[in-house]
């Protein structure tokens, strides 16, 4: 689960970054406060533009924290800028990359749980393949889809990032 968890997380909290970079650049081009972002949304009853970004990165840690059977940092979601969230993003991805392989040993049979399951549990394979990974992309999805509802030139290229394309 090392790769899957660490590696493609840190690639999209990564493409993030660029997101959040070009939503600055756009603002800046238009003339209005790139901090008016962080309260969009696609729907009245949706996360903001700035929840989506903090419930992407904490899936991301607390995914790996889990798995790892460690305890994840806590941020206090209170980020106001642009920068705010960049600088979450990077925290997040500094963290992930603290993990290696080994912290993944015998991941898959671990138990997990969460105080909103109400005393359930999950296996660490289902709980990585049934709960982490769909909400990690869920909540990028929504950030990736915000930018681009609101005129931040992006395209797949910029969701899916640098592919690890070769000759065959």
């Amino acid at each position: 689960m090392y790769y899957e968890t660490i590696g493609q997380m840190k690639k999209m909290l990564g493409q993030l970054d660029k997101w959040l970079e070009a939503a600055a650049t756009f603002a800046q081009s238009k003339a209005f406060d790139s901090s008016l972002f962080l309260g969009f949304r696609l729907a009245p009853d949706q996360f903001g533009f700035a929840r989506q970004v903090q419930a992407a990165c904490d899936t991301a840690k607390v995914a790996a924290a889990r798995l790892a059977g460690k305890d994840a940092p806590t941020h206090a979601d209170t980020e106001q800028t642009i920068d705010d969230l960049r600088a979450r993003v990077a925290t997040v991805i500094a963290y992930l990359g603290q993990f290696s392989a080994r912290d993944f040993d015998g991941a898959a049979a671990r138990v997990v749980t969460q105080p909103r399951w109400e005393g359930k549990v999950m296996t660490g394979a289902d709980y990585f393949r049934e709960h982490a990974v769909p909400n990690f992309f869920f909540h990028l999805t929504h950030a990736y889809a915000i930018l681009r509802h609101n005129g931040v030139n992006l395209g797949k290229r910029d969701y899916l990032g640098s592919l690890s394309l070769r000759a065959p």
